[in-house]
């Protein structure tokens, strides 16, 4: 069987075009988003299979690895892409903690309970991958102010990101993180580079040899400081 990979929050944007890429390179894809119609679209564009996934409820999350389960019976590659609130108009020392608190459900806790309901089907694979798609902006060497959800969250989802690689080290399964860079995407705005080539950086990821890095940060290709 060819490998089998799943993508979160892949309707539009990165996720989308990591399902692309990562279709063309052979993967049998599996591109889910909140909107079982949306995620229908988006599959058709990027030679993927569509599939209903909401990362933050439980139940989705569930019936979800229930489906992998049972239409393939392992995963390759989990790919956390989904994320909201890239929160410009906040400062930490004012800002609202509900959007924050809002923003963890999606962006933090939404990769970790991931993670937890589809372990099996990634034990499941001969040459298992995850990858969270983080930001520079969560990079604590370089961090400044401004944005506290968005950032804080991708702080904490790259802490995440060294807890599961340290602890599933044992059993070769590789888990990095991302940074895209700037992309001109709905979230990211105008100005950005190119969706493809931040695309690419998670696709490597994906695609590590087994004697790939694991637990680190990366931003096309090379590391970058925690």
């Amino acid at each position: 069987m060819t490998a089998v990979s799943l993508v979160t929050g892949a309707n539009r944007g990165i996720g989308r075009e990591i399902c692309r890429q990562l279709a063309a390179s052979g993967h049998t894809v599996i591109l889910t988003a909140r909107n079982a119609e949306a995620a229908a679209a988006a599959a058709q564009a990027a030679g993927a299979t569509p599939l209903r996934l909401d990362v933050t409820e439980a139940a989705s999350v569930a019936e979800a690895a229930a489906t992998v389960k049972d239409h393939y019976g392992k995963l390759d590659v989990l790919v956390n892409n989904a994320a909201i609130s890239y929160d410009t108009w906040q400062r930490a020392i004012t800002a609202d903690l509900g959007v924050v608190r809002e923003a963890a459900e999606t962006n933090l806790y939404g990769p970790w309970l991931i993670v937890e309901e589809f372990l099996p089907l990634l034990r499941n694979s001969d040459h298992p991958r995850i990858v969270n798609v983080s930001s520079e902006a969560g990079s604590l060497t370089s961090m400044g102010g401004g944005t506290p959800a968005y950032t804080v969250t991708k702080a904490a989802l790259n802490a995440l990101t060294r807890m599961l690689a340290a602890e599933l080290r044992a059993e070769h399964i590789l888990v990095n993180a991302v940074c895209p860079g700037w992309v001109a995407t709905d979230m990211g705005g105008a100005g950005g580079r190119p969706v493809a080539e931040g695309a690419a950086g998670v696709v490597w990821a994906a695609t590590l040899p087994d004697n790939g890095p694991t637990g680190g940060f990366f931003r096309d290709g090379r590391p970058l400081p925690w």
